[in-house]
């Protein structure tokens, strides 16, 4: 009788096999691989927690030109706080922002709670650019939106692990990657100047046509 069960198993995997098109393509619609889950995705679909822990659909940001950086509060590289607020205060009110995502994925230079990580980036560097709930950047807990930004398949050209705090992203106004600046560029580099006042200046062009 057992023989007879287990043929009958084998012959029903057989046949569910064949009509799903073989073992491969089974396994592909059950558990889609980390690609094809990412495959025809934007930064707009991302919904995200800010740091009082409110949701925030990114699509908000749409029609910005948006610069997303991993931010650590005790980090040689914490005093860029002043110069991305200097960036965002100067060039806001055309359009521009800042999206800070606190991390602790490197030498545990970000260990507070939300709550600490705003009261410190208020007192110390008057932060008033969105700041959102603490995630990871990189490694197996990797959140999905940085998995999006470093994965060859959906940031072509800017793909690639962290390397370390304040790395930053650079998104025209649809939302399409088109700079990415390591952690040790000042946010008030001349390079990330002209990147983000072109961005800002065809962002300008295109709703003047």
């Amino acid at each position: 009788m057992k023989i007879i069960l287990k043929m009958v198993g084998v012959v029903l995997a057989v046949a569910i096999v064949a009509a799903l098109g073989g073992a491969y393509w089974m396994g592909m619609i059950l558990n889609p691989s980390p690609t094809e889950a990412r495959k025809e995705r934007s930064m707009y679909d991302f919904m995200m927690k800010d740091i009082d822990g409110n949701d925030v659909k990114l699509e908000k940001y749409k029609g910005n030109v948006v610069m997303l950086v991993n931010t650590a509060s005790r980090c040689g590289l914490t005093p860029q706080y002043e110069g991305l607020q200097a960036i965002y205060d100067k060039y806001k009110d055309r359009g521009f922002t800042v999206l800070g995502f606190p991390a602790n994925n490197f030498m545990g230079q970000e260990p507070g709670t939300d709550a600490e990580i705003k009261e410190f980036c208020t007192l110390n560097y008057s932060v008033s650019f969105p700041m959102f709930s603490k995630i990871s950047v990189k490694g197996a807990d990797q959140h999905p939106l940085y998995s999006f930004l470093t994965h060859k398949e959906t940031n072509p050209g800017m793909d690639g692990d962290i390397t370390w705090n304040f790395e930053k992203f650079l998104a025209d106004r649809n939302g399409r990657m088109i700079a990415r600046f390591s952690p040790r560029t000042l946010p008030t580099d001349p390079a990330v100047i002209e990147a983000i006042e072109r961005a800002l200046s065809d962002a300008e062009a295109e709703a003047a046509r």
